[in-house]
């Protein structure tokens, strides 16, 4: 009488006859054992630690390389459009790229059920201890990495071709290709700090806002692709620079609960709705003070604190983010956020705002819409240059006490993407985003449009010449937007548009252009005059125009007139303010509270005026 046939062996024959040869994942056993996790090197490294023993309690099975475009087809066939894309992966055997966290847990399940057998992601643990196979250097092969593994490892803003096809470096002690470079790959893990104590078989924690990937990327720094290196990604993120492998195990890991980190911004944020005051009739010009106050709370703090960002809250007070780092090309940046409390005569302590691990965060926009939700939009690189980007939302309806989890509301990593603070909302309710349209400053501004509160956006395909633009709706439905860089007969553009940023008209706008280390704002008062916010030989000034943008007042500076010398921070350092000086750079971002007030911040400092200063 023929045996039976177990069930776990039918299941494999019948996936054979399917999968074979390339199609199927070749596995390699991994032993059981312990090792310390983690490292000490501190820096931009500092979640690496403390070092911690961790105990891999049994055996599992994990893919020898990456999951390749030939095996994640299997499962499927319509990724094959996207192989080349961004010049990456179009081979057979090449690391799949191009899929979110979702896609490869989808693809374990399918797995799994194709086989019978248990497939998933790999702890960030079982990453770490199969990555090592008994090491304690940097890499598998010591302090250094071969000449043969390196795929362009420095960061570039055009991403350098290079092949990712699979199996080609020696192998670790484990049988392991490619774990330090080629592509980054998902863990199973949520991400979040570690503990010092020992463990055995971790999970990391139950929740989180982004998916662990470990062992770093081609054009990636080599720093990076170390063994205990960690970054991360929102779940729904895909770029050419994440891949994933996959083990087979029947061990579920044991997950935590995290320990929440609540920054200074978050904290004792009082929820009563403020009675505004009835606006001033009399001038009001308030000194300048500063919202870029090193953190008191732990928070990182960097040496480049630029690229601001400002709107109010219902509950009275005013928020302001910004980028920190020390290069604008840095995986390092974070984004930045400070509170002025209602009442209070200077800004809170810096705190984390935003931070999307080893990912470049260039570009923040907030906006408090009309129900008093705050909006906030960001750019995420994929690397650590700030050209290709994707626009990211999170929205808060307790005065940016807590915020939703990050959205992707433009999928995939591209120019046109670094957000510009200043949204705007159109009479009908559209919100309008403008981002820089390249990374150059003479790419000019693309222009987004989302109808639903901001949760997705449209470009339409627009640019609007000059950088960093500001845009304003007229009365007669029209857009009107000044830019920097792209002069038009040695003057700053000024640009139009009937058709919602559809098409643009442009011509020379009588200013003079602005440059580095500048950035203009633009914004419709409430008591109905345009104020453009500027930059003349004299410094900030601001210029008025109560005809739509026909013809504009001479302009003041924004200056009290007495003499001292102020700190802009940035770009800007230390400057004089008197009668005929004002700053002479900083990146405006402006809001209107509705007393009327003005809020005009630069770089590192916070502006308080009213329009009857302006008109005095």
């Amino acid at each position: 009488m023929r045996p039976r046939l177990s069930l776990a062996l039918a299941a494999f024959l019948s996936m054979a006859a399917s999968l074979s040869g390339q199609d199927f994942p070749r596995m390699v056993t991994i032993p059981p054992g312990e090792f310390m996790m983690g490292s000490a090197v501190g820096g931009f490294h500092s979640d690496e630690a403390p070092v911690h023993k961790v105990k891999i309690s049994r055996v599992f099975r994990m893919s020898a390389t990456d999951i390749t475009n030939l095996q994640y087809e299997s499962f499927r066939p319509e990724h094959k459009t996207l192989r080349g894309k961004d010049g990456f992966s179009s081979g057979d055997n090449e690391a799949v790229v191009l899929v979110s966290h979702d896609d490869a847990v989808a693809y374990c399940e399918w797995l799994s059920a194709k086989t019978g057998r248990r497939f998933r992601l790999p702890t960030e643990a079982e990453w770490e201890y199969a990555c090592r196979a008994g090491t304690t250097t940097p890499f598998h092969t010591g302090e250094n990495l071969p000449e043969s593994f390196l795929k362009n490892q420095r960061t570039e803003r055009e991403l350098v071709t290079v092949s990712l096809e699979t199996g080609l470096d020696e192998p670790n002690a484990f049988g392991l290709h490619g774990m330090h470079g080629g592509v980054e790959e998902w863990c199973l893990d949520w991400y979040g700090p570690y503990s010092g104590k020992p463990q055995a078989d971790p999970g990391g924690p139950s929740d989180g806002l982004y998916r662990v990937t470990r062992g770093g990327s081609h054009n990636t720094p080599l720093e990076y692709l170390r063994s205990a290196s960690r970054s991360a990604a929102i779940p729904e993120d895909s770029s050419c620079q994440i891949g994933f492998r996959v083990v087979e195990t029947e061990l579920v890991p044991k997950t935590f609960k995290g320990k929440e980190f609540k920054p200074l911004n978050e904290r004792e944020v009082r929820q009563r709705k403020v009675k505004w005051p009835d606006p001033a009739g009399e001038p009001v010009w308030i000194d300048p003070i500063p919202f870029v106050i090193p953190p008191a709370d732990g928070s990182p703090f960097y040496s480049h604190n630029h690229q601001p960002a400002i709107t109010w809250c219902p509950n009275g007070d005013l928020l302001a983010i910004w980028f920190s780092a020390e290069a604008e090309s840095g995986r390092e940046m974070v984004v930045l956020g400070s509170r002025l409390r209602r009442g209070s005569g200077s800004w809170d302590p810096s705190s984390l705002f935003f931070k999307v691990p080893d990912r470049n965060m260039t570009g923040s926009s907030l906006l408090t819409l009309p129900d008093g939700t705050l909006l906030h939009v960001n750019g995420v690189a994929d690397s650590g240059d700030w050209k290709r980007l994707c626009m990211v939302v999170r929205t808060s309806r307790d005065n940016g006490r807590t915020w939703s989890r990050p959205a992707i509301a433009e999928a995939g990593h591209d120019v046109r993407r670094q957000v510009i603070a200043g949204p705007i909302i159109l009479g009908d309710g559209t919100i309008v985003q403008c981002c820089d349209a390249g990374p150059g400053g003479d790419d000019g501004t693309s222009f987004h449009l989302s109808g639903d509160g901001g949760k997705t956006w449209e470009d339409t395909g627009a640019t609007i010449p000059g950088i960093h633009a500001g845009v304003v709706e007229l009365k007669d439905g029209r857009l009107m937007a000044f830019g920097r860089g792209n002069s038009i007969d040695g003057m700053m553009p000024v640009s139009f548009s009937a058709d919602k940023g559809r098409t643009w008209t442009s011509r020379a706008s009588g200013f003079p252009p602005i440059g580095s280390g500048q950035r203009l704002a633009l914004k419709r008062l409430m008591e109905g005059p345009i104020m453009l916010a500027t930059f003349t030989d004299g410094g900030m000034t601001i210029f008025l125009s109560y005809d739509e943008g026909n013809s504009w007042t001479s302009g003041k500076l924004l200056s009290d007139g007495s003499g001292r010398v102020i700190t802009g921070g940035a770009w800007t350092g230390d400057f004089t303010m008197d009668a005929y000086h004002a700053e002479p750079k900083g990146y405006f971002a402006c809001v209107q509270t509705p007393d009327c007030v003005i809020h005009l911040i630069s770089s590192r400092l916070h502006y308080r005026f009213n329009l009857p200063w302006i008109e005095r």
